[in-house]
């Protein structure tokens, strides 16, 4: 299939083969997702079925799940499509609602967050009709209540063809199946950084490990948070919501045993006594990651919240009552004058050694970015944190320090999970972890920020013996595993197309999989 560049700025873009190829893809098969590592042009891939869905008189949405992200996608559009000036519009929540109407009659393009599409969707301010297509980015958010949920059901609804973007869609098979059951896929457009189309264009991303030690005295305050740990973790055991005691129970298992509590009835009596005991234990969990990954100042600064509640659940006072937490407080405090985690100072090493580079620091706890960006200025490296509109900092504020860290301003940006995905932020030639996380759909995006237009390197900074650990290699399973799933559905997928075109529908359900039953798949 030929596809026309009638409408598209040849001039400011080149095609690359794969790119092209998943255009194809999507135009001749209905609902699609596309997989691509950050980078390598999902959004060159969307403009690809655009153009021809505007060809054919169509309207088209186009879906990002924030206001920053959906303003980049107005601005690429406008640039790259050779269309009348102000038909690729920008809708917000700030859009006066008696122009809305007149807005979503008259543009070719309409870039949005999905609240605001479904704001207006309830109110019947809009309709879908006329519509053609609609692109949904980061779509790995489309499961569950979340807006794109219900966007993507209007849509289905009228026919609107759905095309669903994202570097990762989850490494578990549930989510993927949830998305694509969101979005009512019919086919799927894999690429890895190994493929050997994509493999051309994928920059050299170096990857390094580096350790760090607790030092003796941390290890004393960490043995001795682990025995309370384990002490708080033995009433859940008994109610058999978790099967170990471990002070290193993954976080996942105990969000589980949380989700078990909540859904008894209220009549069960245990179930208020229990969600004290798991309260108590998800806290204290808690304190002794931000101790192992963190440092002193982290520890100490989460007790000294706690303490400073107004209103004290009985977990809470559970925990500050015990003996054994007021020692743990004193000798931290002892301990703080003495020094931060090792991780800050190798921090410093690192970044003082790429001199003039440019540095993306992701944090997992927000509490600690002022911290570290203080550091590093005491050590006179030029750095600023970037956090989100939770802490107080305005969109303009953000743009204006991504603004900054572009022209070169300042070296080092610190940033939360605002940073990794929704915002125009460049290319940088080193990423670093300064914990590890868990998430695969995070470690992808995080490791995007780096090698976009050349080569750069992600380092992961962790500490010997912790949980640090076992996020690090949890990520990576959990990656591998997503690439396995979604392969293995893509061929399930093109398999039952075979069987629909070929054999007809009644012949396709005779050979339908049991339970249970070996899939073709299985075998490749």
């Amino acid at each position: 299939m030929e596809i026309n560049h009638k409408l598209i700025d040849s001039s400011k873009v080149q095609f690359r083969e794969y790119q092209v190829r998943i255009a194809e893809g999507v135009l001749n098969n209905g609902n699609s997702l596309v997989i691509l590592p950050t980078g390598l042009g999902k959004t060159i891939v969307a403009l690809l079925v655009i153009e021809k869905k505007l060809l054919e008189g169509k309207h088209v949405l186009f879906l990002a799940p924030t206001r920053p992200l959906a303003e980049q996608h107005q601005k690429t559009l406008s640039s790259l499509l050779k269309i009348p000036e102000g038909r690729v519009v920008l809708l917000t929540g700030t859009t006066p609602a008696d122009k809305r109407a007149g807005i979503w009659r008259d543009a070719f393009i309409v870039c949005a967050t999905p609240q605001t599409v479904e704001n207006d969707l309830r109110a019947g301010r809009i309709s879908l009709e006329g519509f053609g297509l609609c692109v949904i980015d980061e779509c790995h958010r489309s499961v569950k209540r979340y807006a794109y949920t219900f966007v993507a059901d209007e849509c289905k609804k009228k026919g609107v063809q759905l095309l669903g973007l994202t570097a990762s869609p989850g490494g578990k098979k549930e989510r993927v199946e949830a998305v694509t059951k969101a979005l009512d896929v019919t086919h799927i457009e894999i690429r890895t950084e190994t493929d050997l189309d994509v493999a051309p264009y994928v920059k050299r991303l170096e990857t390094n490990w580096v350790e760090v030690e607790l030092p003796p005295e941390f290890n004393e305050l960490k043995e001795k948070l682990e025995e309370v740990v384990s002490e708080r973790l033995e009433p859940l055991m008994k109610m058999h919501l978790i099967n170990t005691t471990s002070p290193r129970i993954p976080k996942r298992l105990l969000l589980d045993a949380g989700k078990k509590l909540v859904a008894l009835p209220d009549s069960n009596k245990l179930k208020f006594v229990m969600l004290s005991h798991y309260a108590t234990a998800m806290n204290l969990t808690h304190a002794l990651e931000l101790l192992e990954t963190q440092g002193i100042s982290a520890f100490l600064s989460f007790f000294e919240k706690l303490e400073a509640r107004e209103q004290k659940s009985k977990a809470v006072k559970r925990i500050l009552e015990d003996m054994r937490i007021k020692w743990l407080i004193r000798k931290a405090n002892d301990l703080r004058n003495n020094g931060e985690h090792p991780k800050l100072a190798k921090l410093v090493e690192i970044i003082r050694e790429r001199n003039g580079k440019k540095i993306i620091v992701f944090v997992q706890f927000r509490d600690q970015i002022k911290r570290i960006v203080d550091e590093l200025i005491a050590h006179g490296i030029t750095a600023r944190q970037f956090i989100g509109r939770k802490d107080g900092v305005t969109l303009k504020e953000q743009k204006e320090t991504i603004q900054k860290f572009r022209e070169g301003e300042f070296d080092v940006m610190v940033a939360s999970s605002i940073g990794e995905e929704g915002l125009d932020i460049p290319s940088v030639d080193s990423v670093i972890f300064y914990e590890p996380v868990p998430s695969e759909i995070r470690l992808i995006q995080r490791r995007g920020r780096a090698g976009r237009a050349k080569s750069g390197e992600v380092i992961f900074l962790i500490t010997k013996g912790t949980r640090d650990e076992a996020y690090y290699w949890a990520s990576k399973s959990r990656e591998a595993k997503m690439k396995k799933i979604v392969k293995g559905m893509q061929s399930e997928l093109a398999i039952k197309k075979f069987f629909e075109k070929h054999l007809g529908r009644k012949e396709q359900e005779a050979v339908n999989l049991k339970p249970g039953q070996a899939k073709m798949t299985d075998f490749f």
